[in-house]
């Protein structure tokens, strides 16, 4: 099966982390320039990023990944262009100097290839796809997965250290073009195509993870799975009793919203229970 691909693959997850059963901070980075909300003021954008790795470093968060979630509407990912490349690569510098803590960085949307040059550049550790192997529908259009323009960039690049962390269910995108096929499937698909880290979502940004798309994706592949969406402190602890770790943005931030700076007493309780659950 599929599952057994590539079995002898290193887990990915303590390459980076050195630790098991892992939370990662959300930098939701404000609008780059070329976006139709950027203001002009880069320094602003970068500050804010700074101030939420910030926050999110202090109170014990295990690593951080950054994203240009205000570049709304997001372009299709043959449109995205150089200065989003130039904004995302500032705004990583910035944080690799300033924080000793494992980086990744997610460009929307989909924009894996452009994902990777920011992370040679910023030697970062991952990249996010939103859907690696398959094609879908978004609000951006027809998306195809970019697995094989990726990972010959990737090689191109001279940075095969970078990871990828895969989405398989894609969120904010219909599934239509998938549907005869299982999540399962997908996750395989995923493993096949030679992701490193497979990650299990809801439907769109901050919605909960379900316990059964993490059993479904776990029991299709013998790669570190961990959830994308929709984690908070009141199920931290089911999420990591069924998987190695969690992506939390949404709902550690100020009013359970995306677009608001980083709640220090939010990431203390989660990270309190994470180390708890860890035998800290």
């Amino acid at each position: 099966m599929f599952k057994d691909v590539f079995p002898d693959r290193p887990n990915a997850l303590k390459e980076i982390f050195g630790k098991d059963k892992i939370v990662i901070g959300m930098i939701h980075c404000k609008p780059l320039p070329g976006s139709p909300f950027y203001n002009g003021n880069f320094r602003e954008t970068l500050d804010a990023a700074v101030q939420d790795a910030r926050t999110f470093v202090e109170n014990g968060i295990d690593g951080l990944q950054i994203e240009n979630a205000w570049d709304l509407p997001f372009p299709n990912p043959r449109d995205i262009s150089f200065e989003t490349v130039a904004g995302l690569t500032a705004v990583a510098m910035e944080l690799r100097t300033k924080f000793d803590i494992p980086v990744g960085v997610n460009m929307l949307a989909n924009g894996v290839v452009p994902a990777m040059a920011v992370a040679s550049v910023s030697s970062l550790l991952w990249v996010r796809c939103n859907q690696w192997a398959n094609a879908y529908v978004a609000n951006e259009g027809f998306v195809e997965g970019p697995s094989a323009k990726a990972l010959r960039y990737r090689s191109f690049l001279k940075s095969d250290s970078i990871k990828v962390f895969a989405d398989v269910h894609v969120k904010h995108g219909s599934h239509a073009i998938t549907a005869d096929r299982s999540v399962e499937e997908q996750a395989l698909d995923n493993v096949f195509f030679a992701a490193d880290v497979l990650i299990a979502t809801g439907e769109r940004t901050g919605d909960e993870t379900s316990s059964d798309e993490i059993r479904r994706i776990k029991a299709a592949s013998k790669l570190p799975v961990i959830v994308g969406s929709g984690t908070c402190e009141n199920n931290i602890t089911r999420i990591l009793g069924e998987c190695e770790g969690a992506i939390a943005g949404t709902h550690l931030k100020v009013d359970d919203k995306w677009w608001n700076p980083v709640d220090s007493e939010k990431v203390t309780r989660l990270m309190r229970i994470v180390r708890k659950f860890r035998g800290e």
